[in-house]
Formats: C-alpha cells, sequence, structure tokens
C-alpha cells in the first residue's frame, strides 16, 4: 500500500500492514499514538521520533521500533518511510521502549515486496509466508545507541529540545543553570535525576546524535565538526566513535 493512512486500513484483519508513504521536506507529525505497534524505516532521509522518554534519530536504512500506543511525534528531513504496522499480539516480544535498529539487505528486500501487497493480502501461500519471515527478522534486530533521554521537567526539557535542534559542544552550564535561577550544582543534580547522565555527558551524546542526522544528508564530516563547535574534524570523529562505536564516515557513506 501506497500513501494510505493507516487509520482508513488499521482494522484489517492482518497481522501486518505495510504501508510506503512519502512526506515533504521538514514535515512534522505532531503527537500520535497508533493502536498497533510500529516499525517505521527510513528509506530515505534522516528522521527523528519523540516520546515522554526521550528522542531517537534514525539515519537512512535504519528503523525505530515504536511500541503500540506510544505517543510520538516525528520529524521528517526529506523522507520516504516504509512502515509496518504490527498487531501487538503477533509481537509479544515487542520492547517496551522505542529503539532503533539496522535493517539487513534481506529485511529491507521482504519489505519493499510487503508494500506492494493489499491491505487484505492472502492469508495463505506467499504473501503470508512474506509477512511471518519479517516478523521473524524484525524479532532477531539488536538495537543501536541512537536515543537520547529528554527530562520530564518542564523547562528543563525545554532548555534540552531547544539545545537538540542547534546543539554547541562548548555549551556552558552556567547558560542553563541561569535559565532555571538554580545553581551549577543543582543543576548537574537535576540533570542526573531526569537523565541518568551527567550534563557533559548528555551534552556530547546530543551532538553527536545531531551529527547523525547531517551526515546522513551528506555533510562533509568537516563541515559537520565545525558546525558543532568542535576545534578540528579529528576531536569530532573521536567523540562520535567513542559514543557509537563507528567513525563519522560510515554514517556519511550509506546516506
Amino acid at each position: 500500500m501506497r500513501n494510505v493512512p493507516i487509520d482508513e486500513v488499521g482494522g484489517l484483519d492482518r497481522d501486518v500492514l505495510a504501508i510506503s508513504t512519502d512526506y515533504p521536506p521538514g514535515t512534522l507529525l505532531h503527537w500520535h499514538r497508533h493502536r498497533r505497534a510500529q516499525f517505521l524505516y527510513g528509506a530515505t532521509g534522516p528522521l527523528r521520533v519523540e516520546t515522554a522518554e526521550g528522542t531517537w534519530t534514525v539515519p537512512p536504512h535504519r528503523a525505530v521500533l515504536i511500541p503500540a500506543g506510544t505517543a510520538h511525534q516525528v520529524t521528517m528531513i526529506d523522507v520516504s518511510t516504509r512502515s509496518l504496522y504490527l498487531e501487538p499480539a503477533a509481537v509479544r516480544w515487542f520492547p517496551r521502549y522505542c529503539q532503533v535498529v539496522d535493517v539487513s539487505p534481506l529485511l529491507r528486500e521482504l519489505i519493499a515486496e510487503a508494500v506492494e501487497l493489499p491491505g487484505r493480502h492472502p492469508r495463505r501461500g506467499r504473501d503470508a509466508t512474506l509477512m511471518s519471515l519479517i516478523l521473524h527478522e524484525i524479532s532477531r534486530l539488536a538495537p543501536l545507541p541512537l536515543d537520547l533521554p529528554l527530562p520530564r521537567d518542564e523547562r528543563l526539557r525545554a532548555l534540552c529540545q531547544s539545545f537538540v535542534d542547534d546543539p554547541r559542544i562548548h555549551e556552558p552550564p552556567a547558560r542553563w543553570a541561569a535559565a532555571l535561577h538554580v545553581s551549577e550544582r543543582t543543576l548537574y543534580r537535576l540533570f542526573r535525576a531526569e537523565t541518568g547522565m551527567s550534563f557533559t555527558r548528555w551534552r556530547q551524546r546530543a551532538c553527536v546524535l545531531h551529527a547523525v542526522a547531517l551526515l546522513a544528508t551528506g555533510r562533509p564530516v568537516a563541515g559537520v565538526a565545525a558546525s558543532l563547535g568542535y576545534g578540528s574534524p579529528a576531536a569530532f570523529t573521536t567523540m562520535f566513535q567513542r559514543l557509537l562505536g563507528a567513525p563519522p564516515s560510515e554514517y556519511r557513506s550509506r546516506a
């Protein structure tokens, strides 16, 4: 199915519904939730998913698993998506929270075939076997470290969201403390309590995940490093590889 709203077909009696959707650049899908679990795959362009718990950056050729009933919003950056909407009873192994996962070449081809099928596809034979194999492949995927926790404290969350949109690696904590009318020591305690991370580590992670989205659009590594305030591409590459276990060139080469 192509460019069909899930609300129009979500009631079909099938464990897997596959929909291909094209979005204009910069599309924001405001807060919503689905009765079904969702496998949201970015076939082209990066996207970002936000829930109450945090944000998940999804480069091209990766996907995010969104549990059934989870309120979320999605920012599209010139994206064509392939979504699989899964009956909760058919995926009892689905994670409780969002996860970004790699998508194997096999699963990619299976999804390409699935979106060509009608919603009411045959229950037996080749189409049913294809959907069953898709579920097996998804259940084997390992999560990638592309998540960033967000605080529930409204004032701190607003600062975090503003930073996520335009991060700088040398952002001074004193500015945040002043905005919250607290001491830097109190800011550090609040950050740890709300996100489970130190301010410094969270700031580094936010910068690296922002870089992932920029690299996915084809931006050169040196330009991305400079835009984040790193003194050199080497310093940026070291931090990127330490946090994600892969060099920036890997994320750019797959754009």
